[in-house]
């Protein structure tokens, strides 16, 4: 049949995932992927996502095969900008209002989409590579905004966690803040909660 670990290396080559689409590349027919998963050499996660079973990917580079135009966003972005040091308990993309929400009901790995519209989605994207993969994520600047744009929806200590390490932050790009808060018509909060600081 197939060269398993040719199969392995494909599979950690493209973050652990890959489309039905790609393993036919590969040269395996529906009737061999149907195989490899009832040999469990393979798990379906979803329609036509399949993962190498024990290859334990990143989470984030899982999200960005399995849904490429969303955006690790709020307090999934704020782990990474190292804003805060708790884990959410799903992950949180930001992902067009208007794409199939069916598409989102998964259960691994765990997320939670926020609906967008499309034209404040693609404000302030950084990509990150993680195990080969595009992965991406609200730069910190956009991440500030939206934890002031969601500041009902988060822990008061993450945050005043994020703002005062935001605050402390070198890397931190104040006039981009301000362009990005004028976007979202924050302009005044920003002020409030960061200026003052600056």
């Amino acid at each position: 049949m197939v060269i398993i670990g040719k199969l392995k290396e494909e599979f950690q080559g493209r973050g652990g995932i890959l489309k039905t689409s790609e393993l036919n590349e590969f040269g395996l027919s529906s009737r061999q992927i149907k195989r490899l998963v009832d040999d469990g050499v393979i798990t379906r996660i979803k329609h036509g996502f399949y993962e190498l079973a024990g290859y334990v990917s990143r989470e984030e580079a899982v999200i960005a095969r399995l849904f490429p135009h969303a955006i690790i966003f709020l307090e999934s972005a704020l782990l990474h900008h190292s804003y805060t040091d708790r884990i959410p308990v799903a992950w949180q993309i930001a992902v067009d209002k208007n794409s199939t929400k069916s598409q989102y009901a998964i259960e691994y790995p765990l997320i939670e989409p926020f609906y967008l519209e499309p034209k404040l989605l693609q404000v302030g994207i950084d990509k990150i590579k993680i195990e080969g993969i595009a992965v991406k994520i609200y730069n910190r600047d956009r991440t500030i905004c939206d934890v002031l744009r969601y500041e009902t929806k988060l822990e008061k200590e993450v945050f005043n966690n994020a703002i005062q390490r935001y605050i402390k932050d070198r890397r931190k790009n104040v006039r981009r803040l301000f362009e990005y808060a004028e976007v979202f018509n924050i302009r005044n909060k920003v002020q409030t909660y960061i200026g003052v600081w600056l």
